[in-house]
């Protein structure tokens, strides 16, 4: 459970950005008397507090503050960093000055991200009842069923879910100062759901995370395209049982320099004809930026690589290359976004194992998405900038709209409710015909990064 702390008193936090600043000045010290070179290949890692870290690529340190100055037409091509390099010994003094006066900024940024050890044993043992209360709203189950199948993993897996939409919901009011609006919805068939939205915030132009418990007995059509990915289903009488329930969740900023995130992770269980049952997960969490950032993708994809890596060495390497697989917009010719994981039909090494692997993705999703929007909250943009946001966001509803396996299951599930299924569009988005950037610009640069996936850790 990602716990959202902030530091306010203003000593500790300046003692803490003189810390990181003289820690980093000093790698880069000593980096020059070994001749070693710094490139946007290094990644420094700087200890902020326990369990916390902050990123930078290269020598690049990042200055964020209220005032960020506007942008002409020829600085669009890189932004925000102060490379301390070569006249290090001239700008130190600046930058400690505009460090510490973004001291409170970093913290809030870094400690909204830290994850609570105790909160993750109470996962393990706590009450049923004590851990809904933190919820956004009481679970789709009710709770005395709940606790009358609290081991199974159906029970698990619901309040997993409940929790990733807690903690990431109060994460994005803190950001935004507005509120989700909760809505609770049933399904005649059986189950319901928790959509939870936020349109027209200060930060977020449409931001929902949903929740989803449904059951009842699988359609033809969505048996056929379970079948189509290898899966052997034998119903009785026609008939194929099933459970299935998730959390997903698509923000779209205003500021087309924070990026949008996605992220979904799910729980399938089929019966079969002779009672047993057939069970897998899946998910993933991906990044689609407007503009490239290199810090933010390294950011990004190491935090999902450290929660892979606690589970299976090959498991960022091979959901990455599935996410860059899935995300593609084979009209287009480009992946949707900067990728992150994807994976489906899990169901080994065991049920277990799988679960906790999922677990460990689904508390990723706060620590790996809130310090880029923090650190992107104040830039300034122009209107071509937000032009070019509005043509991204049309080849992501292309893509949802086409290919995405979620979004047809839903649709092919009887009682499924629209509107939670079509959350994930955003308000506004923009076709030109025969849209193509000028060469040599950044959005060119975007566009060839789409085209060519790259390797970010």
């Amino acid at each position: 459970m990602a716990t959202i702390v902030f530091c306010t008193a203003n000593r500790t936090a300046q003692t803490t950005a003189r810390r990181c600043l003289t820690t980093h000045l000093t790698g880069l010290a000593s980096a020059r008397e070994s001749h070693l070179p710094f490139s946007s290949t290094h990644s420094h890692s700087v200890t902020l507090l326990p369990g916390t870290r902050w990123f930078s690529r290269g020598t690049g340190v990042r200055f964020m503050s209220h005032g960020t100055a506007g942008r002409s037409a020829a600085g669009r091509t890189r932004r925000g960093a102060l490379a301390l390099s070569g006249a290090a010994a001239v700008t130190a003094a600046a930058a400690v000055a505009g460090f510490l006066a973004n001291a409170n900024h970093f913290q809030r940024a870094e400690m909204a991200t830290r994850v609570s050890q105790a909160a993750e044993e109470e996962e393990q043992e706590g009450d049923i009842l004590a851990r809904c209360r933190r919820f956004m709203s009481p679970p789709v189950t009710d709770t005395s069923v709940l606790q009358q199948r609290k081991m199974e993993m159906r029970t698990r897996m619901e309040m997993l879910i409940m929790e990733t939409q807690a903690d990431f919901c109060r994460a994005l009011q803190e950001v935004d100062g507005g509120t989700f609006k909760v809505d609770r919805w049933d399904r005649k068939e059986g189950g319901g759901g928790i959509s939870c939205v936020m349109q027209d915030g200060k930060v977020f132009e449409k931001a929902g995370v949903n929740v989803s418990v449904v059951f009842g007995n699988l359609t033809e059509e969505a048996a056929k395209q379970m079948r189509s990915r290898g899966k052997v289903l034998k119903g009785k009488d026609g008939k194929l049982p099933f459970c299935a329930m998730g959390v997903s969740s698509v923000i779209h900023p205003k500021n087309p320099h924070i990026p949008t995130v996605h992220f979904n992770y799910r729980y399938f269980e089929v019966e079969e004809e002779d009672g047993t049952k057939q069970w897998w997960f899946g998910g993933g969490t991906d990044l689609t930026p407007v503009y490239i950032n290199k810090e933010d993708a390294f950011h990004f994809h190491n935090t999902l690589k450290e929660a892979c890596d606690k589970h299976h060495p090959q498991y960022y390497p091979d959901f990455k290359k599935w996410c860059d697989r899935y995300f593609y917009i084979r009209h287009r010719g480009e992946t949707r976004g900067i990728g992150g994981i994807f994976f489906d039909d899990l169901d080994s090494p065991s049920q277990e194992e799988a679960f906790n692997f999922v677990k460990s993705c689904a508390r990723t999703v706060v620590p790996c998405y809130l310090p880029i929007v923090y650190k992107h909250l104040n830039d300034s943009f122009t209107d071509e900038e937000k032009d070019w946001q509005q043509v991204r966001r049309g080849r992501y509803v292309e893509f949802n709209l086409v290919y995405d396996r979620g979004v047809k299951f839903g649709l092919a599930t009887p009682g499924s409710r629209i509107e939670s299924i079509l959350m994930s569009l955003p308000l506004t988005a923009r076709w030109e015909y025969m849209h193509e950037p000028a060469k040599g610009t950044i959005e060119a640069e975007m566009l060839e990064v789409l085209r060519n996936p790259k390797d970010w850790v």
